[in-house]
């Protein structure tokens, strides 16, 4: 964003190409790190559009249109595949806490608004309900429903729903990506992606040709970057302040009730800039 507050579209451009060059093969637009809440559905939309073109093809574009009212998420999905929009992120109905029926209903209605695959995103931290092993393997029946973003971090539940049903895990704790990805989620929902995408890329890739000592290197040495970006939150804000501290985007703007990061907290992610993968012998894909 702007110091004025408004979408800076020069560095959305300069924060896709920074992640495609990094290895990511897939961009989520208005999550919850690109501050979904405080987006009009308006810019959620053109946001789809702009970085739909600016990636040409080398990562899809995930859409965030989960909300805590059905009818908004159905509009939202309609209007996002419209724009472009690979796939959609569907987070479990927030403030309300629904039953889990409701939350079933919820993300078919949802999923069954457009033709795109959906990704489910469990985070109970932030929504106050947490989905079920019950409502997942519910859920994993639909024919468009593919993926789970799991930000719960029980690792042994996922592992039950990973062994019983076709959904394909991400994880969304960044502290827990190596336990997640060597217990079989096939990639990652990342906050520290944005700052040191290659680094993220290469755990994954380490991960899948089951190298993992050089896995366990490469999270060892992004360690202290999650540890920096995690800490003082949240997470909207302190990525936005390594990645002006990286060179990548010109200001740390957020929307309130956000708002910035202090200057502890950039000190402390000045610190930790990316490139200290490298220095063990892993870079980018």
């Amino acid at each position: 964003m702007t110091s004025a507050g408004d979408v800076s579209w020069q560095d959305v451009s300069r924060l896709v190409d920074h992640l495609v060059d990094g290895g990511c093969d897939g961009i989520v637009v208005a999550g919850t790190t690109g501050e979904a809440p405080t987006l009009t559905l308006a810019e959620t939309v053109e946001l789809v559009r702009h970085v739909k073109a600016r990636t040409m093809g080398a990562a899809r574009v995930i859409a965030g249109v989960g909300t805590n009212v059905t009818s908004t998420s159905v509009i939202a999905a309609a209007e996002v595949e419209d724009a472009g929009a690979d796939g959609l992120l569907v987070v479990t109905p927030y403030y309300s806490r629904p039953s889990q029926e409701g939350i079933i209903a919820h993300c078919r209605a949802i999923t069954d608004a457009t033709d795109l695959p959906v990704m489910l995103y469990d985070v109970p931290s932030r929504t106050g309900t947490a989905m079920t092993v019950s409502t997942l393997t519910r859920l994993s029946s639909h024919p468009q429903i593919l993926a789970v973003k799991d930000a719960k971090g029980d690792l042994w539940e996922a592992m039950e729903v990973m062994g019983s049903t076709g959904l394909a895990y991400y994880c969304g704790i960044d502290q827990l990506n190596l336990p997640y990805l060597a217990s079989g989620a096939i990639g990652l929902v990342s906050v520290t992606a944005n700052v040191d995408p290659g680094g993220t890329s290469a755990l994954i890739q380490a991960v899948a040709a089951g190298h993992l000592d050089e896995a366990r290197g490469i999270a060892h040495a992004l360690a202290p970057l999650t540890h920096a970006l995690m800490q003082p939150g949240p997470a909207a804000c302190t990525a936005k302040a390594a990645l002006v501290s990286a060179g990548v985007i010109e200001h740390p703007a957020v929307r309130l009730p956000l708002m910035e990061s202090g200057a502890l907290c950039v000190e402390a992610l000045t610190r930790q800039r990316p490139g200290s993968v490298d220095a063990i012998g892993a870079g980018g894909p």
